[in-house]
């Protein structure tokens, strides 16, 4: 049977059609103008709104974010709490923005360690969205790649038992219909800003074939002009998805 590394090649274009962000540097910044951790965060807030309104005038189609690991419980309590507030303030007043825009927010993660508060708003600015197709916003909060694939793995047994006794039933095309974007391609460019160069257990299925782009520049002074410069960087990109450069030539000139 087929798996997804024999099927058809996707088609690429000069803008991504899938952008996944880390959005790194937010204390740091702070830090390094004598403020609080928790204020490089708040303005961290309006890098996210520059940057959904710059993929829109683009045409990027989906764009994912990670705002909230689930390592991230690790840090200490205050700053959790703010980021927590920050979520639930962002939903509250950005959700009649984006549904305006033509946004469809998603919202990825074990949302059930969230308070009830915020899984409710989480659903309502979903439901809200959910006729938009503009471009589709998805957050990851308390997200992480080896815990997609474990609840993957889990919803797929549990919808046909009988893998667990037959294991050759498992291909990939089987378990990834599964996964927490199941329904987004794959992404074509990954971006994470603050200098770090490391994916930190964000979307490791899905960005297999990624196009890796790492800033020094921190989230919050991260905009239009900087994403832009992601987007030069990627038209550069030879992207053969295991072809020769020949191969790849060769479809270019038909």
């Amino acid at each position: 049977m087929a798996t997804s590394s024999t099927q058809a090649v996707p088609d690429t274009r000069d803008i991504p059609e899938h952008v996944a962000i880390i959005m790194d540097g937010n204390g740091r910044w702070a830090t390094r103008r004598l403020l609080p951790r928790t204020a490089g965060h708040a303005k961290g807030v309006q890098a996210v709104r520059r940057v959904v309104e710059a993929c829109g005038r683009a045409g990027v189609r989906y764009l994912t974010l990670f705002a909230f690991s689930s390592e991230n419980w690790r840090r200490p309590a205050e700053e959790v709490s703010l980021l927590m507030r920050l979520f639930v303030q962002a939903l509250e007043r950005e959700i009649g923005k984006l549904d305006e825009q033509g946004v469809r927010l998603h919202v990825i993660g074990d949302l059930s360690a969230f308070e009830p508060r915020l899984q409710e708003l989480i659903v309502a600015a979903q439901e809200r969205t959910a006729h938009n197709d503009r471009l589709h916003l998805t957050v990851a909060a308390n997200y992480g790649g080896r815990w997609d694939i474990l609840q993957a793995t889990r919803a797929m047994l549990a919808a046909d038992p009988l893998i667990a006794s037959q294991p050759q039933m498992v291909n990939e095309e089987r378990l990834a219909k599964h996964l927490s974007m199941s329904w987004a391609p794959e992404p074509d460019l990954f971006i994470r800003t603050g200098g770090e160069q490391r994916i930190s257990n964000f979307l490791i299925w899905q960005m297999a074939y990624a196009e890796f782009y790492f800033t020094d520049r921190y989230w919050p002074d991260f905009g239009a002009a900087e994403l832009q410069a992601a987007f030069d960087w990627y038209r550069t990109r030879e992207r053969r998805f295991g072809r020769t450069s020949a191969q790849v030539n060769e479809i270019g000139a038909k």
